[in-house]
């Protein structure tokens, strides 16, 4: 069975979505019963959930652990190109995206579990994990969280070794609440009585207290960046400190100072999970650390070739307002240090705050192409996110595509080599990977 045959039993699991949006463990219950409970079978969770940097944590943890020796599983959502990029399995040398055709076996054994019963697709997703983790060796398989964490179809998890929180800030509001102390208890869902809980960086003062609250209240081991852990800049250097004392790292492979936090929540993380960390397995994962889609440099590929000669180019999924100020961030910090100026190319859905993740580049970014994302039926039209782009204080204008911005700034652009952002979207930025030639291995 391919990836298309898998893709067809995918498309066919969706017309059995309940209607509305209806968040609930119930269903994904019922099918890991029939399943015999995978996800009891698993080797020691790391279990990430958080608004932003979930998965930047989840690759800084695999880096950590294979660094260390360790056979490790991933699974990380949403995709970009394939369904099936969502699995790493553990192997030797380090993991590898899970073979087709053992991804489309364990697509039908979990269809054929469910039985017709109305479903999610992340949930007949979230099943395949628990299969092919608990059937595959490992030293530990690394979670991430798909949508809140209280209600997530991956918090099944009776006993994780750790669970990690990422910065909270406002995502999701029809489903997770309107405030972002209201996340911060979704998020906290995951958390398990008595299980090490390790809070990353909060830019919310009542986030991280709802957090830490729901922490003590479960008398959950717990460990709170600029508390118990933290990472800063010296040198040029990443130093890592916790009460073990102090990491002088290089500093991580991922581009933006953000980077550093969320590496210092992967350190404590796995530590809390029951690893130990060298010194010289920390040095190694910063230097190896890799997460397609998220300030990923394109050098080459159809579209590169496409753009101004010279163009520094960059491809980043952020899609809420929180995501565009680390973005923005980690591109003024290149802009200091080699300026050029910034031009954006934006895809969007209906679901995510476009001006506000817009008004985080006003000041910095030239000018904005914005581009339909016609992989999903939420993409908000071209000309529509040009509204929102000039509603937060930038210039904007809408085309067809990827193409043709690069075309027509490489046509009309006479300046210094730009550098230029491509993002929005998770969607989007798969679609561009599969666009250029380049999707992720």
């Amino acid at each position: 069975m391919t990836t298309l045959a898998a893709d067809r039993e995918i498309e066919a699991l969706m017309a059995l979505h309940p209607k509305g949006f209806d968040l609930s463990l119930d269903r994904i219950t019922r099918l890991l019963e029939r399943l015999g409970n995978p996800q009891d079978l698993l080797p020691p969770v790391i279990h990430i959930a958080g608004t932003n940097g979930k998965g930047s944590c989840a690759a800084f943890s695999r880096a950590l652990l294979e660094a260390a020796g360790h056979l490790v599983h991933i699974h990380t959502s949403p995709h970009l190109v394939n369904w099936a990029e969502r699995y790493r399995l553990a192997a030797e040398g380090g993991g590898r995206l899970v073979d087709d055709k053992v991804f489309a076996e364990a697509i039908t054994r979990v269809a054929k579990a469910n039985g017709g019963q109305k479903i999610t697709v992340f949930e007949i997703l979230s099943a395949v994990t628990f299969i092919l983790f608990s059937e595959h060796p490992a030293a530990a398989a690394i979670i991430e969280v798909g949508l809140g964490g209280r209600l997530d179809a991956t918090n099944v998890i009776a006993r994780p070794a750790v669970s990690v929180i990422m910065p909270v800030s406002l995502d999701h509001e029809a489903y997770l609440g309107d405030r972002v102390e209201l996340i911060a208890v979704e998020k906290a869902g995951i958390m398990k009585r008595g299980c090490p809980v390790v809070i990353g960086a909060q830019e919310s003062e009542t986030a991280l207290q709802a957090l830490i609250e729901t922490a003590e209240r479960l008398e959950c081991p717990t460990f709170v960046y600029g508390q118990d852990f933290l990472a800063f800049e010296e040198n040029g250097r990443m130093v890592y400190q916790d009460e073990d004392g102090l990491m002088d790292l290089p500093p991580p492979r991922l581009p933006g100072r953000h980077q550093f936090a969320n590496a210092a929540a992967a350190i404590a993380a796995v530590k809390a999970a029951g690893f130990e960390i060298s010194h010289r397995a920390a040095e190694k994962a910063m230097t190896n650390v890799a997460w397609p889609g998220r300030m990923q440099k394109l050098s080459q590929g159809r579209l590169v070739e496409l753009a101004p000669k010279g163009a520094d180019i960059w491809l980043d999924g952020g899609h809420n307002p929180g995501a565009g100020v680390v973005v923005a961030e980690a591109l003024a910090e290149q802009e200091e240090r080699n300026p050029r100026p910034l031009f954006l190319i934006s895809g969007m859905i209906n679901t995510k705050d476009q001006s506000g993740y817009f008004r985080a580049f006003k000041g910095l970014a030239r000018h904005v192409y914005t581009v339909p994302v016609s992989m999903s039926e939420a993409g908000v039209p071209n000309d529509e996110l040009a509204i929102r782009a000039t509603e937060a204080g930038l210039t904007a204008e809408p085309v067809s595509s990827v193409a043709s911005a690069l075309m027509l700034l490489r046509d009309t652009w006479d300046g210094p080599p730009p550098r230029i952002l491509i993002g929005g979207s998770l969607y989007f930025v798969g679609a561009v990977l599969a666009e250029n030639g380049t999707p992720p291995t």
